[in-house]
């Protein structure tokens, strides 16, 4: 059975550019009869919003974008990421690293770190983090959307999968999760494109099922920026549903019939999923969004 996902992080509330991950994915979960799952990427206390955990929650309600079974926090999954660390550890795949980024570029020149730290134990146990062992030379994969995918051991690091404030790293967390939730469908934004060799490896590494990913453009705002909470992308709102949700598809490639522009959400997410078509997504949007 295809599982999908939307796993926002509640650094603030959606934007555009979320509705149209969190719709790309759940049409194509929907279009293939399987389940869409929600999760919130709660691991990184410091960059929480107040209040955007419960409004990601209601946006998504008042979209029609309902989610199957009940909400994953991963601020409540430490235990299992810890046994995936350790696991790693007893598979030499994983090691300690105390070098900071200063040193890093000492050492090297760039802020690209040297794996250093592999020939070169720290003595000190505090203060470190720990990275994955990479020992693949190539990895390739085929994006559903963006197609053909390769990585060389020239291109890839050592990353970090724990922090030395003992939070726990992106990549280890969304593998580990997505493995124990069943997840085998990842639709998301092409900025994150990098993040699935990393998660590819470890999948790799810790024996986990496949996953498929499909990358969907991201939308850029009039200066060509990146639509993002950092950038202070505008929350989207709940006035003029099905008139966003039309929005959303014409940027998909979807081609919606212009009697959709004000319809009923429930009226459009139907049709949408009857007529989903992932191979009409275009590579790159002809539009910016206008803040």
């Amino acid at each position: 059975m295809y599982i999908g996902r939307f796993a926002p992080s509640p650094s603030g509330r959606l934007h555009f550019g979320s509705l149209l991950a969190a719709l790309a994915s759940y049409l194509d979960a929907r279009s293939n009869h399987g389940q869409w799952l929600l999760r919130i990427d709660d691991i990184d206390p410091p960059r929480e919003a107040q209040g955007a955990t419960l409004a990601i929650i209601e946006t998504l309600q008042a979209f029609g974008l309902q989610w199957d079974g009940e909400i994953v926090y991963q601020s409540q999954r430490s235990a299992i990421y810890q046994q995936a660390l350790d696991q790693l550890k007893k598979n030499a795949l994983t090691y300690p690293c105390c070098c900071s980024r200063k040193e890093i570029l000492k050492r090297t020149g760039s802020i690209i770190y040297d794996n250093y730290c592999w020939s070169h134990p720290p003595s000190k146990t505090d203060n470190i983090v720990w990275r994955f062992k990479n020992n693949s030379r190539t990895l390739s994969w085929s994006d559903t959307i963006l197609g053909h995918q390769s990585l060389d051991k020239s291109q890839s690091i050592d990353f970090i999968l724990k922090r030395r404030d003992s939070l726990w790293a992106y990549q280890l967390a969304v593998t580990v999760d997505d493995a124990a939730m069943g997840i085998n469908h990842v639709v998301r934004g092409c900025d994150l494109l990098s993040e699935a060799s990393k998660q590819l490896l470890l999948i790799q590494a810790l024996n986990l099922p496949k996953v498929t990913f499909s990358h969907i453009p991201v939308v850029v705002n009039s200066l060509g920026q990146k639509l993002s909470k950092q950038n202070l992308a505008p929350a989207i709102t709940t006035n003029r549903i099905g008139y966003q949700l039309y929005s959303a598809l014409v940027m998909l490639g979807q081609n919606p019939h212009p009697s959709l522009r004000n319809a009923d959400k429930s009226d459009i997410l139907l049709q949408s999923i009857a007529n989903w078509d992932p191979a009409a997504i275009p590579l790159k949007y002809s539009t910016s969004h206008r803040n």
